[in-house]
């Protein structure tokens, strides 16, 4: 077992009494995802993508307000609705690209504040430069290592 002086990171765990809901550990915070529901279609808790969206809505207003900010931007108040979805009018489109998604995002943004058109216009390029959605848009390789 992974001491907590070697984490860094996350901590997730499932135990086989509840096997469909996760506990989740960043830092001092504790959150739960529960898929219990997922057999009778009913949603009793953030799903994964959930999360990932909540990852990605958070990065992009905090990236919104640190660039208002600096710029002395009347920027009162950044919100993001975010959907998760398949672009099925595409999807087989570019079957043989290997680059083309067939999962799409969409963030509806919401900016607060007497803004100008032009500023409104800008905040709206800046809000896709978040790390977090960065490192979406790259991919991700993600290494698999199993405890001896």
């Amino acid at each position: 077992m992974i001491s907590n002086e070697q984490e860094v990171g996350v901590r997730v765990s499932a135990d086989s009494h509840a096997p469909m809901v996760a506990n989740i550990e960043a830092g001092a915070q504790k959150m739960v995802l529960d898929e219990s529901g997922v057999l009778t279609g009913a949603k009793i808790g953030p799903d994964p993508y959930d999360y990932i969206l909540s990852a990605l809505g958070a990065c992009t207003v905090i990236t919104l307000h640190m660039y208002a900010q600096r710029k002395g931007w009347p920027l009162q108040r950044a919100e993001v609705v975010l959907r998760h979805g398949r672009a099925h009018s595409k999807d087989c489109e570019n079957c043989e690209d290997t680059l083309s998604k067939l999962t799409q995002v969409t963030k509806q943004l919401r900016l607060v504040g007497d803004l100008t058109p032009e500023q409104r216009k800008r905040l709206k390029i800046i809000s896709a430069k978040c790390p977090v959605q960065k490192t979406l848009e790259a991919g991700i390789h993600i290494v698999t290592e199993l405890e001896e």
